[in-house]
């Protein structure tokens, strides 16, 4: 009887975590939103400043991504009362929730890199 419960809560589970990675991967899918929200990781960025360290970003792109990630409040405009306004981007509390999450990605993708480079070495 054991034997037959124990693959059904496994399985239970197994569905339960992809429903939740999937989750996560709809809020943070496409090419842009994890490097927005690294950038943003190092200090509140005005959006000039987010073109100039996202490599390849559009102007309209980043603007749509930043507006997606302010609805999932992982992001914050600011405003400052000045002639002309100035706006800045800043992770919210929520947001900094991430960092451990990019920051691992960000590990990963390094040692990533080191492999594939070590293979086609090795194969040339």
């Amino acid at each position: 009887m054991k034997e037959e419960l124990k693959p059904l809560f496994v399985l239970s589970k197994c569905r339960n975590r992809i429903v939740a990675i999937r989750d996560t991967l709809d809020v943070l899918n496409g090419k842009w939103k994890v490097p927005i929200i690294a950038a943003l990781s190092f200090g509140n960025r005005s959006f000039s400043e987010l073109e100039l360290v996202i490599d390849g970003i559009t102007s309209k792109m980043l603007s749509k991504e930043l507006k997606d990630l302010e609805v999932n409040e992982l992001v914050k405009r600011v405003e400052f009362d000045t002639k002309p306004i100035t706006v800045e981007y800043e992770l919210t509390e929520y947001g900094k929730t991430l960092q451990n999450v990019i920051e691992e990605l960000a590990q990963w993708g390094i040692q990533h890199r080191k492999r594939m480079f070590a293979v086609s070495e090795k194969e040339s």
